[in-house]
């Protein structure tokens, strides 16, 4: 197995942001004698599969939940209980299929709310411009 170096690692992170942008680029899929070791990887790997990825350590905090974050958790659960989606639906939108941005970029909760909201519409429960004026009224609640 080869020794990991920070230009190894790099390569990989450059490859995987090509493939997971933060803006959608339309790109080719590449025929087969294109992928090479390194480009297998990055397109096999999803953003929540950390196991073995180089990383510093950090500091672990007990942290009790904030409002928000328990109402999107029961929130998610009666969308669940009303047969919006089930739990492993919830998992692979949100952990797999957010991309490595917005995997990295949004708190565990967030991601559940991106989720729910992307679950909502794709599934016509509600329309994006519905959602969109209920997002705006409650914000003029809060201002």
């Amino acid at each position: 197995m080869s020794s990991i170096t920070r230009q190894k690692v790099m390569r990989h992170l450059d490859i995987v942001g090509q493939i997971q942008p933060a803006l959608h680029q339309a790109t080719h899929a590449p025929s087969p004698d294109m992928i090479d070791n390194a480009h297998f990887r990055a397109y096999t790997r999803s953003p929540h599969d950390v196991g073995g990825e180089p990383d510093v350590s950090i500091t672990w905090e007990e942290k009790e939940e904030e409002v928000w974050e328990h109402n999107t958790f029961v929130t998610c659960e009666v969308l669940a209980w009303r047969g919006v989606w089930n739990a492993e639906e919830r998992r692979r939108r949100q952990n797999v299929e957010v991309g490595q941005t917005q995997y990295l970029g949004l708190p565990y909760y967030g991601r559940w709310l991106l989720t729910a909201a992307k679950i909502l519409v794709d599934k016509q429960f509600v329309t994006a411009t519905e959602l969109q004026d209920k997002v705006a009224e409650v914000r003029k609640r809060y201002e």
